[in-house]
């Protein structure tokens, strides 16, 4: 029928879907089939039923196809973790941040802040 490849220590493929998107794939069919058939049974020609369901189902296709092909076994997770990672600070110059160590310094020694008030 249908052959699956895998090799050692390698992921599953599925007519080039790799490892996690063959799960992704099939509940995405799962849930276009239960589009198919909300569609049918409330009536709504066939013909219809079927121009709807067959582009988003070859749409979603190729979608997982691109992901799996352009992402990766894990490269999805690593771009999802990506986007919610904060924001990073850039700089051209360290100035900024040794005016700040330089203040705060300056303030430890007005306060007599330090090692000194630590220790007791």
């Amino acid at each position: 029928m249908y052959q699956i490849n895998k090799g050692i220590n390698r992921p599953i493929e599925f007519k080039g879907i790799k490892a996690q998107y063959i799960s992704y794939f099939a509940v995405g069919l799962v849930l276009i089939l239960l589009l198919f058939i909300v569609l049918y049974i409330s009536g709504v020609s066939i013909y219809l039923t079927l121009g709807i369901t067959l582009p988003v189902g070859i749409a979603f296709y190729l979608v997982i196809q691109h992901y799996s092909g352009k992402y990766g076994e894990t490269g999805l997770l690593k771009r999802s973790l990506q986007q919610k990672s904060y924001p990073k600070i850039k700089t051209g110059s360290r100035t900024p941040f040794l005016q700040l160590s330089l203040n705060d310094h300056a303030e430890d020694k007005t306060t007599g802040a330090g090692l000194s008030n630590l220790e007791n």
